[in-house]
């Protein structure tokens, strides 16, 4: 007879710093065969004889922390489907781990326990996370498997989550039942990016991970940087160990957890960083173009309200760049109605309006831009999007939160990155695309929601001690735990 297993999940990151609410409209919510072509991988050969039953998956760009009652009904669709299934072997739980609904703590801890009593305590439950997920003593109880990505940026997304369906085969295949779990939090909480892939120490722990998760013994190993811009207990690094021999794999998640607690100091920047005001000097004094400059503190791909006007505000005041004599894209800020008037006014006639600064004031109000419309377009992710040029400056206006990651993004807005002084994108390290075009690049420290200076943020919900809030904290005890099997 075929395996069953179900596939579900709720993915989104969550800033509880940005004042942005995740609605329903946020998230792509999928079921049926329109949730199984979300996997392609699910045409192999490994996944041949497997009835894969498609429940309920939602997806949403990182954003502020999920309305309850968008969570508490997609939660409660997902248990009813678990119910209504009929029997199921395996359960694929895809999600992110970095998900805050507000008035609530761990969420994906809330979600895997009420999936586990769903399902009973016979099926055996493999959970794809991304790597600046959390791992509670809760999530990690619930589940069976679990694994994350390896890469940062996320390049081995869909190959995490094929891991992940692959390895729950190939155990309910083999018969052999639950695998252990190693588990250990480790109180360290810093930002993506500076514990990117790209550079040491994290290039060298990852390569690690792979290596056990090789060996004999051990099914899998993860290690996960936690996500630094929500203040809850369960934020900070973590590792889980899955394997039979309980001696090799809690030795293999002490020696990851003490090769992350050593190189806390070691961990940097992606890139050079500076002030917005000293990145912009740096660029328009250089040869290199184009010249990228990360807005981090308002990236939405990692929880930014995406409207914050506070760049864009230091943008206009550049002589170079509101004359002419330089050129500039700055991408981009969400305000629908901004883009409305713009809209209204036609491309190529003039335009004022008060952009950004509606949803996320704190680090400024709407800022006024007078220019002209130099394009308008329509995008599946970011709605109508309009493009305004003052000077040399082409400032990018959303209806609906997009990043800007990829060439196509800007080319269809009749602009070229490629032959472009400066390019500024809400974006913290750059991804590939953009890295590839980059001739040069920094990091700016800009304000937002998720404001690479974790310092100034205000957690007060962490456990502490907690580097780097606490540098000088004494040796943590960093000696897994055996989680027991799921019930």
């Amino acid at each position: 007879m075929n395996l069953r297993i179900g596939i579900a999940g709720i993915a989104i990151e969550s800033s509880t710093f940005s004042p942005h609410r995740a609605g329903l409209a946020d998230f792509d919510v999928r079921r049926g065969e329109d949730l199984l072509r979300r996997y392609d991988f699910l045409g192999k050969e490994w996944a041949q004889g497997v009835d894969w039953v498609p429940l309920l998956h939602a997806r949403s760009l990182p954003g502020g922390a999920v309305l309850p009652e968008v969570y508490d009904d997609l939660s409660a669709e997902i248990i009813d489907k678990i119910g209504s299934a009929g029997e199921l072997d395996g359960f694929f739980f895809d999600i992110h781990g970095a998900m805050s609904v507000v008035g609530r703590q761990d969420a994906e801890g809330d979600l895997s326990t009420r999936v586990r009593a769903a399902l009973g305590p016979d099926v055996l439950v493999s959970t794809s996370m991304d790597l600046h997920g959390n791992v509670s003593r809760e999530l990690g109880t619930a589940v069976d498997l679990i694994t994350c990505y390896r890469m940062a940026p996320h390049e081995d997304a869909m190959e995490s989550r094929e891991r992940a369906a692959r390895n729950l085969v190939e155990r309910l295949r083999s018969g052999l039942g639950k695998p252990g779990k190693a588990w250990i939090q480790v109180p360290v909480l810093l930002p993506g990016e500076k514990t990117s892939t790209r550079l040491e120490p994290a290039k060298s722990i990852y390569r690690r991970v792979a290596e056990i998760a090789d060996e004999p013994g051990v099914l899998d190993a993860a290690v996960w940087v936690g996500y630094a811009w929500a203040d809850e207990p369960r934020c900070r690094a973590a590792v889980v160990v899955t394997g039979d021999d309980q001696q090799l794999i809690t030795e293999r998640a002490a020696e990851l957890a003490q090769a992350y607690w050593g190189a806390r100091d070691d961990f940097a920047f992606v890139a050079p960083t500076g002030t917005l005001e000293e990145c912009v000097a740096a660029g328009l004094a250089s040869t290199a173009r184009p010249f990228l400059i990360s807005d981090s503190g308002d990236n939405p791909t990692a929880g930014g309200a995406g409207d914050v006007s506070w760049t864009l505000g230091q943008l206009l005041t550049v002589d170079e760049l509101t004359s002419g004599n330089a050129t500039a894209i700055h991408a981009s800020i969400t305000d629908p109605d901004a883009v409305a008037a713009c809209v209204a006014a036609g491309v190529g006639n003039p335009v004022q309006v008060s952009a950004g600064g509606k949803v996320d004031s704190g680090p400024a109000g709407p800022v006024e831009l007078a220019g002209t419309v130099f394009s308008l377009s329509e995008d599946p992710v970011g709605g109508t999007v309009a493009v305004v040029k003052a000077g040399g400056l082409h400032s990018i206006l959303t209806s609906r939160r997009k990043p800007y990651h990829h060439i196509a993004d800007f080319t269809l807005l009749g602009l070229d990155p490629a032959a472009t002084d400066l390019v500024i994108v809400k974006i913290g390290y750059l991804e590939p695309e953009l890295y590839n075009l980059a001739k040069d690049w920094l990091l700016a420290l800009t304000p937002g929601g998720v404001d690479q200076d974790l310092l100034r943020l205000g957690h007060h919900g962490v456990l502490r001690p907690l580097f780097p809030f606490d540098p000088d904290m004494p040796t943590p005890n960093l000696t897994p735990e055996l989680l027991p099997p799921s019930q």
